[in-house]
């Protein structure tokens, strides 16, 4: 299996970034998860001989911009995603839509649109995970989020991949607004697989707080032999899981072979 990061905050030699994530994803069969808010996934696909095009599979992560925007410049795949994914939304206190440019509408015109709270098989070995339960006490506890009506937004609609490879499992995140570790038990419960490989993506951390703290605690009881928090995940959390794990800082043109 091979991960090419195609858009992330920052970006390795001759490759470009935006506040954004989009992974292109080589095993049995080919996906393209998110697509970052501009066409800077299409530029460095380009740059490593990625053809765009050729991709049946788009999978998004959640609903909003930075992760979602990127579609403007896609048609005619199919587009997994949760049912929730076209809300408009708002960061609070601010009147600026941080939902999708394209709407439901434009959407499913573009689109051959799969919308499962469930999970669902993408391949033999890809799962999209669907609605995460939220089952431990440590995060998404509090929202910085609000919907057009003014409620509390959640995200209920995050989700992401579980990966299948050799008896073990790999997790692909957005931004895990539903909460890493919620997202990792859920995955370990619908494959079976109580091995974790591998974590990639959005961690949504922003401080090295107790929720990082607790978060760093389960993911060492877990024995992953590889973590690649990135994107949302901001310095002060970066640097806690550093110092614990060591990991590589993930940029725009990487390739992750498995």
């Amino acid at each position: 299996m091979k991960l090419h990061i195609l858009t992330e905050n920052s970006a390795s030699g001759k490759f470009l970034a935006e506040h954004g994530l989009s992974y292109y994803i080589e095993y049995d069969t080919n996906i393209l998860f998110d697509t970052g808010h501009s066409d800077v996934f299409m530029k460095n696909a380009k740059k490593l001989n990625l053809e765009i095009d050729k991709i049946k599979t788009v999978v998004l992560s959640h609903g909003h911009w930075d992760h979602g925007d990127g579609l403007k410049y896609l048609r005619d795949k199919k587009l997994i995603c949760h049912p929730e994914v076209f809300q408009k939304r708002f960061g609070k206190g601010r009147d600026y839509n941080i939902g999708l440019e394209l709407s439901s509408e434009e959407l499913h015109e573009r689109f051959d649109v799969i919308a499962s709270s469930k999970p669902y098989p993408i391949s033999k070995n890809i799962i999209f995970l669907g609605e995460i339960p939220r089952t431990n006490d440590f995060e998404s506890q509090t929202t910085t989020f609000e919907l057009e009506n003014g409620k509390d937004d959640f995200v209920a609609d995050d989700s992401g991949l579980v990966i299948k490879l050799n008896n073990e499992i790999i997790i692909i995140s957005g931004c895990a607004h539903s909460g890493i570790c919620n997202m990792i038990e859920y995955a370990k419960q619908i494959t079976g697989i109580s091995k974790v490989r591998a974590v990639i993506g959005g961690f949504h951390l922003k401080h090295n707080n107790i929720q990082t703290q607790e978060t760093i605690k389960y993911l060492k009881k877990q024995d992953i032999k590889e973590l690649y928090p990135s994107h949302c995940t901001e310095l002060p959390a970066l640097s806690a899981f550093y110092n614990e794990f060591g990991m590589k800082h993930l940029k725009a043109g990487m390739i992750l072979n498995f």
